[in-house]
């Protein structure tokens, strides 16, 4: 047991190792092509390579090949195993000073709750997702939406498709994720990235502990073609933005405990339907 914590610890002693492990936690239940994180952490692919296998060797990352590529993902067992070897090894006797924080086994009981949105540009899909919850959840849930490196101005296929579908495109504006670290930023209850850029990134430690997910999806504004044919591509990221909102509303909020929700959402963002 202890030479197992002493590997792992080990390895995670490597700032770049740790990089790694911490962008597989982000994106954690996704399994991450070794590309994206190269391209991610400006890590060359054979440096990279070797982080991986020695993440792998650890027991704290598990290797999947899906056609010709890699994909990884954390090893959460054995994550776990870990923090609780740790803690009965080095806090035997004390647990009064480093007993973990609870995980908030109690069901969410307000009546409103604060969810943000993060994309890279806040341009498109969290603009989406801000104002479909905004419209379709009524008064119990605030939403909001920023960007990692948001753009000055809003997308027009996007507005547009906003503007057909009903929504007050007067109160939405690109913003950094900074906006909402400040003492006066709201306590957020969900954090969700829909973009995969955005859930490589590191982003603020929210306050309060938020129940997060990865809902990634393809980039419309990467489409080419006609008008028509890249305004179809931001129509299938609304109605796939519409349909994982819709389930995420319908969510017994009030009876599910925090693990039953993680893992509800986690689920949600698996869902690759893409048109309403």
């Amino acid at each position: 047991m202890e030479t197992d914590i002493t590997t792992r610890l080990t390895t995670l002693g490597h700032p770049q190792r740790l990089a790694v492990f911490r962008l597989l936690m982000r994106r954690y239940p996704d399994r991450v092509p070794a590309g994206e994180m190269s391209a991610a952490l400006g890590i060359k692919p054979s440096t990279l390579s070797a982080y991986l296998s020695a993440l792998t060797q650890a027991g704290l990352v598990t290797q999947h090949r899906v056609a010709t590529s890699l994909q990884y993902s954390i090893a959460m067992d054995a994550v776990n195993a870990t923090v609780q070897d740790l803690y009965n090894d080095c806090c035997r006797g004390r647990p009064d000073l480093c007993a973990p924080a609870p995980l908030g086994h109690n069901p969410m009981t307000q009546t409103t709750y604060n969810v943000l949105f993060i994309c890279t540009g806040n341009s498109a899909r969290s603009i989406f997702a801000e104002s479909i919850l905004r419209k379709e959840a009524g008064d119990r849930f605030i939403a909001y939406s920023a960007g990692t490196m948001p753009r000055s101005d809003l997308n027009p296929f996007a507005l547009e498709v906003l503007r057909q579908k009903g929504h007050d495109i007067s109160v939405l504006e690109s913003k950094n994720v900074s906006a909402f670290t400040g003492p006066d930023a709201p306590a957020f209850d969900f954090v969700f990235t829909v973009c995969d850029q955005a859930a490589n990134e590191e982003c603020p430690a929210w306050s309060g502990q938020p129940v997060s997910a990865h809902w990634g999806m393809p980039d419309p504004v990467k489409a080419t073609g006609t008008d028509a044919e890249k305004s179809l591509a931001f129509q299938r990221a609304y109605g796939a933005l519409h349909n994982r909102i819709k389930l995420f509303t319908a969510l017994p909020l009030a009876t599910l405990d925090r693990m039953s929700l993680q893992k509800a959402v986690d689920d949600i963002g698996r869902n690759k339907e893409e048109t309403r």
